[in-house]
């Protein structure tokens, strides 16, 4: 839809590309204008990192305390004990308390990078939902909060019709998740005066939930807001590369490797993700995403550069740009590639190549390595490798040994 927005963050949301849908544009923006809006995002504690698929949300708080409002982040130490089911084919995985807060302390880490936390009335706070969720009744929230909710209504979401009509197994322990999420929003409400609710577009109807919950039990008006499920121009889901998650802590993925990521975007994709992932000025953006041919190198590299400034920092962005320069352009050996460093007794007599490869990341497994060898992806300083059985001694890495998986992918190797 057009909607010409009053407020700073409406328009910036809007003009970037960050949404998919609102539950009232209007009575929103009103809001934003009149006041200081507590908004949420909830994330569920399924990995001791976020990924660069959550990075769209994050944007969002940080885009929402920049123009004067208070970001709440919501921790799901409560939720995560059920699951998510929204357009999944199987059930998650359960994890106890234990696992569960170590996943929180590894993501809170993300967001000292994007948003201030702190008492002012703009500081963002991080919440567990766990607080309220843990200790309920269950007759109690039957009774209370159970009954405002149409089993009609709920199995006609999408993210369950999709799960039922392809005859997959839907938990009553999944089922519930919706009317935990609700519940969430409500309470957030009564305890922060929160406003708003925003994710991706696959949350749209939990989001009404806790609206509608909200509205019945406490009779106050609140919002949602969606952002697009975002794909790449090729069709591959966000966040996801060859080897695996994009994690956004550094001790999940290098600034190096989360700085390639973003290098190797498609060009089709650069404008857009400069205009999602960066705060350069919306002109600036599409300036750079029209370059064509050998120009939009460049801007890659600053969409690297920005991004990886935002999530790691300025030094790491530089490290990353020198590292990708020696490696590619002057085909030496970067400081800071990923490094596997191996003892006297990782290596004994020796090690395979293809053992390398694994374990210093390049391959998923020894087939997976096998298959890069097939298909002459593999190097071993810049010199392709075709013999899968060569073994590699501890004379051979008194200097380091630089793997290479296709053009794209590099890893060091050295003695400790």
């Amino acid at each position: 839809m057009t909607y010409h927005a009053k407020s700073d963050f409406m328009r910036i949301m809007l003009e970037r590309g960050f949404v998919a849908d609102c539950t009232d544009y209007q009575a929103l923006d009103q809001a934003l204008v009149d006041g200081v809006v507590p908004a949420y995002i909830g994330f569920d504690a399924t990995a001791k990192s976020l990924h660069v698929g959550n990075m769209i949300q994050i944007m969002m708080l940080r885009w929402l305390q920049k123009t004067g409002h208070k970001p709440i982040v919501l921790m799901g130490g409560g939720t995560t004990k059920v699951g998510d089911p929204s357009f999944r084919a199987d059930e998650r995985p359960l994890l106890d308390d234990a696992a569960i807060n170590a996943n929180i302390a590894g993501i809170k880490a993300v967001f000292s990078s994007f948003v201030s936390f702190g008492d002012g009335p703009t500081d963002a706070v991080m919440v567990n939902n766990a607080e309220w969720l843990d200790d309920l009744n269950y007759l109690g929230f039957l009774r209370d909060i159970g009954r405002h909710f149409s089993v009609n209504r709920m199995l006609a979401f999408e993210s369950v019709k999709s799960r039922l009509d392809r005859e997959q197994s839907l938990s009553f322990l999944e089922f519930n998740y919706m009317i935990l999420q609700a519940y969430d929003f409500l309470e957030l409400n009564r305890r922060y005066g929160c406003l708003l609710q925003m994710g991706g577009s696959d949350q749209w109807g939990n989001i009404v939930n806790g609206i509608d919950l909200t509205r019945r039990v406490l009779d106050n008006q609140i919002f949602g807001l969606t952002t697009p499920l975002l794909e790449t121009s090729d069709g591959k889901k966000m966040g996801k590369s060859q080897d695996g998650a994009v994690w956004l802590n550094a001790d999940m993925r290098s600034p190096y490797e989360f700085w390639q990521f973003w290098r190797n975007t498609t060009d089709a994709d650069v404008g857009r993700f400069l205009k999602l992932y960066t705060e350069l000025p919306v002109d600036e953006c599409e300036r750079l995403g029209a370059l064509e041919g050998s120009e939009i190198n460049a801007a890659k590299i600053r969409l690297a550069n920005e991004v990886t400034t935002l999530a790691h920092s300025a030094d790491a962005a530089k490290a990353a740009e020198a590292t990708a320069r020696e490696v590619f352009e002057k085909g030496g050996v970067g400081d800071d590639l990923p490094t596997l460093t191996l003892s006297k007794d990782d290596i004994g007599e020796g090690i395979s190549i293809v053992q390398l490869f694994v374990r210093s990341g390049l391959a998923k497994s020894g087939k997976d390595a096998k298959r890069l060898f097939k298909e002459n992806g593999a190097k071993l300083n810049d010199q392709p490798l075709t013999d899968t059985g060569q073994m590699i001694t501890e004379a051979d890495i008194s200097s380091p040994l630089k793997l290479s998986a296709g053009k794209k992918r590099h890893a060091l190797v050295t003695m400790a």
